[in-house]
């Protein structure tokens, strides 16, 4: 045999090559993408919900579509559903998230005031983001060893992440895309950084300047990345700390001039702290006024807040989309469930810094979830509520990236795939099995609403909302029986809101509505009046006071036959509201009854000047004349009214 053939070894491929594994493993970034959008296609029948009215339908600016984009980039997001300086700055600082407002502005130019469109973009949007974690993903996980173990692990934490039933409240709610588009530029931003740093293009960082700049545009958290990104390169680049953040610098570019264009437009006055209890949960009610929490007070609700989220990762239920007070209540140090998070805390934080000496992915992931956490924690600033699901939509991707990592250690590795797709189905299923659910009730704000307050029994916001959307949907109810249930139950609820917050004069407006589709108006004005105690300029309050007072007048008139107590009534409405043609005619009958034929002249006048079409008013002004015995302005008003319609002497006979 030649010694050459013998020498000679045919040409093999290496299995375990990158570019192979790549293409081995291709599918699993498919399976992501698909995966993630198909969990939420039950939204896009779904209507608008919660703060959708903010931000599209009731928006002024949104709703002209993209004529109203100046406007959103000019103005705080809040300024164009408030239309009134200062109110847009309930929340502490005001809010700049001009970026899915002008989406939403685009979508209302295309299809108007209709939902679908928005629900799709959404589960497109997070279909992508879970695809782009992936990516992302294995860019970090498996760039020094891209193995079959690390790609199950990539691959499991990006399932994890898109299942997530914390989710349901950023992508089910349209409203929630701030969280989807900050996320997802923030995401972009990194994974550019990356492949710059790989492969020296400058496009990848002009792509990350400009992905990070809409994330900031789309919502502040954004911000938590300038730590994120570095504290990546460090981790997975074999870059000192200081390397880590030359490289990202050039993100501070989008970051300063975001900031330069919020200052310019909300000012550099942060507001204070509001003093009132749904914009600040950390206020407490002391010889009938709100104080704010003593230090330790405050400290130990934080505390116990941040537990939670880490308990509403692991096991998430029951879900909620309202934290507000009092479902989380005053706490203390001395209380076992703040303890116990506080030490979890301290756990992490140290495996975060340990983390820091030895670049173990445990590390990053504690780090990247204390990172982005950090914005909505309360602890940097307030918020304005308690906590949210969807502040757990950003740190959420830590809490997968671990999961995935001890399902690769301690199941991939030690008792093999197929026992691995064992877990990860079971994981996976009951995640979105709940997803799925809890998708359906995210479907109007009335399925909302009255699910929630099942859960969120002890908050005055919920509380407050079930019992508006109770009597709005009883208004339209028509079997009485079931409309009185309806209306007996928000009355019910928006009692136990009040006795939550004492001062909350949207709870006692709305229970006067609900006493006034029951007819009950002295209770229904009462309420209205209890909540112009609380704010004296409530326009919603006063306008509706003034209706019930009118109804409760034509009641003691025409069902109780107390024209005294009917004319107190109808005076009152009309102090209130003196341009009520309804509350005018009745003071005209009141007087006419009475005998007062020329009050009776005098509300019958101003009913024909605020409706000079109405015949009906001409012919009972006609009426007025004649009983005072002027029988030429009489006839002249007649005339007037057969001339609007020649039938309403036949029309007034028939009543």
């Amino acid at each position: 045999m030649n010694n050459k053939s013998q020498n000679k070894l045919p040409n093999t491929p290496k299995s375990d090559s990158k570019t192979d594994v790549t293409s081995k493993y291709r599918w699993h970034g498919w399976i992501v993408l698909i995966f993630g959008a198909a969990l939420y296609v039950n939204t896009i029948s779904h209507q608008f919900t919660q703060d959708d009215a903010i931000v599209i339908y009731d928006n002024m600016y949104t709703t002209k579509g993209v004529s109203g984009l100046k406007g959103l980039f000019t103005k705080d997001t809040f300024f164009g559903f408030f239309k009134e300086e200062g109110k847009a700055k309930l929340v502490s600082g005001g809010r700049y998230r001009p970026f899915t407002p002008a989406m939403f502005a685009v979508e209302y130019q295309l299809v108007g005031k209709s939902p679908w469109l928005g629900h799709l973009i959404n589960i497109l949007l997070y279909g992508f983001l879970c695809l782009m974690v992936y990516k992302l993903l294995i860019s970090l996980i498996c760039h020094k060893e891209d193995s079959e173990s690390k790609r199950y692990l990539v691959f499991a934490a990006a399932l994890i992440f898109a299942a997530h039933p914390l989710h349901t409240e950023a992508v089910a709610n349209i409203k929630g895309r701030d969280e989807i588009m900050s996320m997802l530029g923030s995401i972009i931003a990194l994974f550019a950084i990356i492949k710059y740093v790989d492969s020296k293009q400058t496009k990848y960082i002009i792509l990350a300047c400009i992905s990070f700049f809409i994330a900031y545009l789309s919502k502040e958290n954004t911000i938590t990345f300038l730590a994120v990104i570095p504290l990546s390169l460090y981790y997975f680049r074999d870059m000192n700390a200081k390397e880590a953040i030359m490289k990202s610098a050039v993100l501070l570019l989008p970051t300063i001039l975001f900031l330069m264009i919020r200052a310019s437009v909300l000012g550099n006055d942060f507001g204070g702290t509001p003093m009132e209890l749904m914009n600040n949960p950390y206020l407490k009610l002391v010889n009938g006024s709100y104080v704010p929490f003593d230090l330790g007070e405050k400290m130990a609700t934080i505390m116990y807040t941040l537990g939670k989220y880490v308990q509403l990762l692991i096991l998430p239920h029951p879900l909620t989309h309202d934290y507000y007070p009092r479902y989380i209540d005053i706490m203390h140090f001395s209380d076992l469930s703040v303890l116990i998070s506080l030490g979890l805390y301290i756990i992490i934080a140290f495996l975060a810094l340990k983390g820091l000496r030895t670049k173990h992915i445990i590390g990053f992931s504690c780090a990247y979830f204390i990172i982005t956490l950090s914005i909505v924690s309360n602890i940097v600033f307030p918020i304005g509520t308690n906590m949210s699901e969807r502040f757990m939509f950003m740190p959420s991707l830590g809490f997968a990236i671990l999961v995935g990592y001890f399902m690769q250690q301690y199941i991939f590795e030690k008792f093999g795939k197929q026992m691995f797709y064992i877990t990860l189905g079971v994981i996976i299923s009951l995640y979105s099995i709940k997803t799925i659910t809890r998708n359906f009730v995210w479907e109007s704000d009335y399925t909302l609403f009255t699910t929630d307050v099942k859960t969120s029994t002890n908050s005055a916001k919920v509380l407050n909302a079930a019992g508006g959307a109770l009597t709005t949907e009883a208004a339209k109810e028509k079997n009485e029986t079931k409309k009185r249930e309806m209306l007996s139950q928000a009355i019910e609820y928006l009692n136990q809101s009040i006795l939550v917050h004492p001062t909350y004069k949207n709870a006692y407006l709305i229970m006067g509505n609900a006493h006034y589709y029951l007819k009950e108006y002295d209770k229904a004005a009462a309420a209205y009046e209890r909540s112009l105690n609380i704010d004296p300029e409530f326009k919603d309050a006063q306008t509706n006071l003034a209706i019930s007072l009118r109804d409760a007048g034509r009641q003691a008139g025409e069902v109780e036959n107390n024209l005294e107590k009917s004319e107190s009534l109808l005076t009152r409405s009309y102090q209130l509201s003196p341009n009520d043609s309804e509350t005018l005619r009745l003071l005209g009958v009141v007087n006419g009854i009475k005998g007062n034929h020329l009050e009776a002249v005098k509300y019958f006048t101003k009913v024909v000047e605020a409706e000079p079409k109405n015949a009906t008013g001409y012919l009972n002004l006609s009426n007025a004349y004649r009983n005072a015995g002027d029988t030429a302005n009489a006839d002249k008003y007649m005339k007037n009214a057969l001339a609007i319609d020649p039938e309403v002497l036949e029309k007034q006979n028939q009543r």
